[in-house]
């Protein structure tokens, strides 16, 4: 079973890439399941259609006890097995509890032995670190972790803070580092910068999703690009990017920047800011 998670700050693109890499995978007749660890519960929507019940929702409906696996695992486009944490109510309790609390009732309900998923994809929330948005690295839940960023400041500094909380992991040998995922949707698109930060990190990018239309455009009707438009460029970008993954065994200890290191970076970008001004 490979198991792997995908970290970013909120808003980067992670589900949008997890929902497409999840099918196609399973296009490529895979066995997948995807957990979402986000309290928003988006990250199988464009899979499934629609929202679909969170494991925090049937909890607190029917109580451990009486909660069947059919009740928090749906199936949904090409077969992906897809599941959401949830969050609690608005002001009341801890969201990375959420997670903790739907790792154990997957456990307990033999999730993973009955569904018995050749490919398993976490989909985590990357702004906190803490110790509930931090349970799929521990207690050999999942191998390695990719995290998405664009060139943005407040990105890449998430994913230098997330590597943080992976070297710790790493160190004991639960968890390790895959590599770094380019979005490239930002004011500034530029591959170099990512390149270089993940060389600092001690990684590599093991994949860029360019612009497209095409992605809003499924989005609205609530499908992945790969289902909407099969065919398409960046259709086979996220397929690339999935086997990439999957055959991945560059696995490292990441080496986190320091404060100056990161303000290095904000220069750079901040460069190709006025730069891009001045070509208007």
């Amino acid at each position: 079973m490979r198991r792997f998670c995908v970290y970013g700050k909120g808003g980067i693109g992670k589900s949008t890439i997890v929902s497409n890499m999840s099918a196609a995978l399973a296009g490529n007749n895979m066995k997948v399941m995807v957990m979402g660890c986000d309290p928003k519960a988006d990250t199988t929507r464009n899979l499934m259609g629609h929202r679909i019940p969170t494991i925090l929702d049937a909890f607190r409906e029917k109580g451990p006890d009486e909660m069947r696996l059919e009740d928090i695992v749906f199936q949904g486009y090409n077969g992906v097995c897809c599941a959401e944490s949830g969050g609690p109510e608005p002001g009341v309790g801890c969201a990375g509890r959420g997670v903790i609390t739907a790792a154990d009732m997957l456990s307990r309900l033999g999730a993973f032995e009955k569904i018995n998923p050749e490919v398993v994809i976490y989909d985590v929330l990357g702004d906190v670190v803490c110790g509930g948005f931090a349970m799929p690295l521990r207690n050999g839940l999942a191998d390695d972790v990719y995290i998405v960023t664009t060139c943005d400041p407040m990105s890449i500094y998430a994913a230098n803070n997330i590597c943080k909380g992976i070297k710790r992991f790493a160190e004991r040998g639960e968890v390790f580092l895959g590599g770094i995922i380019y979005n490239g949707r930002s004011a500034v698109d530029e591959p170099s910068i990512i390149d270089s930060f993940a060389g600092e990190l001690g990684t590599q990018v093991v994949g860029r999703i360019p612009m497209s239309d095409l992605v809003p455009r499924s989005e609205i009707h609530h499908k992945t690009v790969i289902e909407y438009a099969p065919d398409s460029e960046i259709a086979d970008t996220f397929r690339n990017l999935g086997r990439s993954i999957i055959g991945n065994k560059n696995k490292v200890v990441p080496e986190p920047l320091s404060d100056e290191e990161l303000n290095e970076i904000n220069r750079k970008v901040e460069d190709l800011f006025r730069e891009k001004a001045l070509k208007r």
